[in-house]
């Protein structure tokens, strides 16, 4: 994987990511902010659920602070191939993964330069993408061990209304309180403490939240066109599952 480098993008690729993109997604869903009068001042982590392949573009295109934004991900061994790929590396707000974690070092190393450089950095703790809308997957480990490195607050997103896309319709970027790291070591301990309390603020911030049904062929297809959920097509073949088991 090449070099990285945090390199807030000029002002060609920010006005095109900023008003190109919130174009497109803005001609088929409305987007409205909850709570981030309560944001800190970056460094931070900003940990947000993943209903669907859009909310990274949600991010890149509606963010409303000035403040530099990365996007950790997309798990790609190659960035260079794919428009969706090459339109993130040309926008440098990614910090890419590989998905055999085989770069788990660098890895680290590009994620925290993002937050010791004194920008966002904006990271999927679920790992994939969630299947209910007012769930939320058990997190993994990395953006607790992230911002525990950086030494930066953790504050919880959650992005609500993704699930299902349907034309007009509103979805929502809910903030919630910061989590601050001070005095915390990076250790095994400390990790699981920090994700443990990450997990019951993203659970908080989805209190109220229903399943809705799916909308009609072309919002259904729109919803999946990118979506990878291998794990739906493997309980299919095995046949009908307990809704415990659905969630897993």
């Amino acid at each position: 994987m090449q070099s990285f480098e945090p390199r807030p993008p000029g002002l060609l690729r920010r006005s095109f990511v900023r008003y190109g993109i919130r174009f497109f997604v803005g001609s088929y869903l409305r987007v409205r902010h909850e709570g981030f009068a309560t944001l800190p001042e970056p460094p931070y982590l900003l940990n947000f659920s993943h209903p669907n392949w859009v909310d990274p573009f949600l991010l890149a295109s509606h963010w409303p602070r000035k403040d530099a934004l990365f996007i950790f991900g997309p798990k790609e061994e190659d960035m260079n191939s794919g428009w969706r790929n090459m339109l993130i590396r040309w926008s440098h707000m990614a910090v890419p993964f590989r998905p055999s974690k085989t770069d788990l070092i660098d890895t680290t190393r590009r994620a925290t330069s993002v937050l010791k450089a004194g920008y966002v950095l904006a990271l999927a703790g679920e790992g994939r993408l969630s299947d209910r809308e007012g769930e939320i997957v058990p997190l993994e480990d990395g953006s607790a061990f992230f911002a525990l490195r950086a030494r930066v607050p953790i504050v919880p997103m959650a992005v609500i209304g993704t699930r299902w896309l349907r034309f007009g319709k509103t979805v929502t970027m809910r903030v919630g309180p910061a989590i601050p790291t001070a005095g915390r070591r990076p250790d095994r301990e400390a990790v699981a403490d920090l994700t443990a309390q990450l997990q019951e603020a993203m659970e908080r911030l989805l209190v109220g939240v229903e399943e809705e049904p799916p909308p009609g062929r072309f919002g259904r297809w729109l919803t999946d066109v990118f979506n990878e959920r291998p794990w739906l097509n493997q309980q299919n073949d095995a046949g009908p599952q307990s809704p415990g088991d659905a969630r897993r």
